[in-house]
């Protein structure tokens, strides 16, 4: 009974199976193949040489002492950001406040002094020309007058000296950065020259970028260059290639491209990574299609063209590759409907079918519709 139902069976799959060939016959060929389209189309190209480098503070300062003294207080600890003409310590002033009173006050003593000999000068110099007195009494007037504007010259000299040591008990940061290193604490003394404190730059960098030798062809300084940080994701900086220098050693042959720029915020820090991409090419338009557009066929590369419902194979001849497309110098003009998905499996005058709401085979979908293609 069992022999009896599965041979009745194979029977009902055999009567089914030719009805299908005889119906495929009946529709005159193979059934179309399901794709996505797009049209090639004029696009800008730039060409990049990209490269994981790292980031060097141009300006780096080691702050010493510039007066001897006791630090009394200190502002600059580490890691902590500062902006140009800050307070990073203070060295104990009150000597220098001192010395500078006692310049002022001889800047005073010698000032009225020589207002004094100034009335002399004039009243011997009048009595002279009626002949009172003698020249040479004027002359020694003239003299001490002469000799008390020299000193009172020297004690302003001296008195601005003071004032300027008084304003170096003020250790300033001569740059917008952060403190690196703090070397002082407060209580310690310190002679003239002692380091205190070493600054880092955040606003002037240098980026070095290594690259293989095969690409220096195609690098030279003033190219445009990109660079963004991975600790700071989408943001991008502009700069130009400042130097490259050949850095040969026993086991390398690479190219350190150098690239100077500024930034006013402190993403990028050096002694960090940074994605540097250098611009080496640029063409304004050129033919583009998505990459899955192109297929190795016998011919060679091959693109296939859609029209009238049927897939037509194109040889063409291929460029560069830039953000999943592919430039095509030859075989294929802009405009042109082409298929995307389900290219590799086109033969030439294959029939071709379009999903339900992506238009007809042979039809360029819309522009919104073209880009989705492109994505798939």
């Amino acid at each position: 009974m069992r022999i009896a139902l599965v041979a009745l069976l194979a029977a009902a799959f055999a009567v089914a199976g030719c009805g299908e060939k005889t119906e495929a016959k009946k529709q005159g060929g193979p059934p179309a193949t399901l794709i996505t389209v797009t049209k090639a189309e004029l696009r800008p190209l730039e060409v990049t040489e990209d490269a994981v480098g790292s980031l060097e503070n141009l300006v780096d300062p080691k702050i010493a002492a510039e007066v001897a003294g006791r630090i009394v207080r200190v502002n600059g600890s580490v890691g902590r950001a500062v902006t140009k003409g800050e307070v990073l310590a203070e060295i104990d002033p009150a000597d220098f406040e001192i010395q500078t009173r006692a310049d002022e006050a001889e800047v005073a003593r010698l000032a009225a002094l020589l207002a004094n000999q100034e009335r002399v000068v004039e009243r011997q110099t009048e009595l002279v020309k009626r002949n009172f007195i003698s020249q040479n009494a004027a002359d020694d007037a003239i003299a001490q007058r002469n000799a008390l504007r020299q000193s009172l010259a020297a004690a302003r000299a001296k008195a601005d000296a003071g004032k300027r040591s008084l304003g170096k008990a003020r250790v300033l940061s001569p740059i917008d950065g952060r403190v690196e290193v703090q070397i002082v604490a407060v209580g310690d003394y310190v002679k003239v020259g002692d380091p205190l404190f070493r600054l880092v730059g955040t606003t002037q960098l240098r980026a070095h970028l290594p690259f293989p030798e095969s690409a220096a062809p195609r690098l030279r300084q003033g190219q445009k260059v990109r660079l963004s940080s991975p600790l700071v994701p989408g943001k991008v900086i502009e700069g130009q290639v400042s130097d490259i220098k050949p850095t040969v050693t026993e086991t390398s042959r690479a190219l350190d491209v150098i690239v100077r720029f500024t930034t006013e915020d402190q993403t990028f820090l050096g002694g960090g990574t940074v994605n540097g991409s250098v611009v080496t090419l640029t063409r304004p338009d050129v033919v583009m299609v998505p990459e899955e557009s192109v297929v190795i066929r016998p011919a060679g590369k091959v693109v296939y063209v859609v029209a009238d419902g049927k897939a037509v194979q194109r040889p063409v001849e291929t460029g560069y590759r830039k953000g999943g497309f592919i430039e095509i110098v030859n075989g294929l003009s802009a405009g042109e409907t082409v298929a995307v998905d389900g290219a590799g499996f086109l033969t030439n005058n294959a029939p071709v079918a379009l999903p339900r709401g992506r238009g007809e085979a042979g039809k360029a979908p819309d522009a919104g519709k073209a880009g989705e293609a492109a994505r798939l």
